[in-house]
């Protein structure tokens, strides 16, 4: 942990415990008791067609949440709040739930109002997961109906610094059927020239059917990456999305005998010429593209 992301954990840390320290904060009772009409449209939208709750003037226990839930306008605050917010300017943008638990002490009448009580518990972190590195938030939620709790949900969220993605490259290629055996070669740093089946003449680009014997059958094998300059042009206009000017096309002849097109890269382009020695190299274009390119060999 760097000297800067130490001060920032030590500060949400002292952060947490202080709102942890609040203990229950209660929020401002409902703006409307329970009521037929809400608890009729809640069992509509969930295609609930129990008739005892409105026969016994009952709310379905999930229901709630439904009552203290806040409009459009301005909210009251919770311990919560002012955590979140710090999570957020020290760069854990991003947010995804990872639980929620209710407990259900008893069903909400028609007529009472509910109060939502918030308690926050603990932060934990950092750590490291797949979405990137971020903190777990855990806080309680009880609703009362006066003093009388009729509910609990314990909510816990990951606040997650996202991980950057690189602008997607423009020049896409097409992948299909035949193709994406050499696609998934490439994302494996492996150069992979498709053979029939039959007669064992390789070929590229990859198609459905050998030119020679006309079979279908059809696998690969993996090229060792060596080839030499068979022809190539100097491309300076027009504009490439993706790519800066001047840069160099080459039609590479592999050991294997096959010829691949490919970008010459690493090289000056006035030091291209016929015959010059090359391996391929991989280069990343995004976070889903991987192309296979062309470097000066070695002596």
């Amino acid at each position: 942990m760097s000297g800067r992301d130490s001060g920032v954990h030590e500060e949400l840390m002292e952060l947490a415990a202080k709102q942890a320290a609040l203990g229950e904060v209660r929020g401002a009772v409902a703006a409307d008791p329970v009521n037929e009409p809400m608890i009729r449209h809640w069992l509509d939208a969930m295609g609930d067609t129990n008739p005892a709750y409105l026969a016994n003037g009952v709310a379905p226990p999930a229901m709630a949440q439904v009552w203290t839930m806040p409009g459009l306008g301005p909210r009251q605050q919770t311990p919560v709040d002012e955590i979140m917010s710090a999570l957020n300017a020290a760069g854990f943008t991003g947010v995804v739930a990872t639980n929620c638990e209710h407990t259900y002490h008893r069903p909400l009448r028609v007529g009472e109002r509910v109060t939502a009580a918030t308690r926050f518990t603990e932060l934990k972190g950092p750590k490291t997961t797949a979405l990137g590195e971020g903190y777990f938030a855990t806080w309680t939620v009880t609703w009362y109906a006066g003093d009388d709790p009729v509910a609990e949900m314990l909510f816990r969220v990951l606040k997650f610094r996202p991980k950057e993605r690189k602008k997607p490259y423009p020049l896409k290629p097409a992948i299909n059927q035949d193709t994406a055996f050499f696609w998934e070669g490439v994302k494996q740093g492996e150069l992979r020239i498709q053979r029939c089946g039959d007669c064992g003449e390789l070929r590229h680009p990859p198609g459905p059917l050998c030119p020679s014997c006309r079979s279908a059958n059809r696998d690969h094998i993996v090229a060792a990456g060596l080839g030499t300059v068979y022809s190539f042009v100097v491309h300076h206009h027009p504009p490439v999305p993706g790519k800066k000017t001047p840069f160099v096309v080459a039609v590479v002849e592999l050991q294997e005998g096959v010829r691949i097109v490919g970008n010459i890269v690493d090289c000056p382009v006035e030091d291209v010429g016929i015959g010059m020695e090359l391996r391929v190299t991989y280069s990343s274009m995004d976070d889903e593209l991987t192309l296979p390119l062309w470097a000066p060999r070695e002596p």
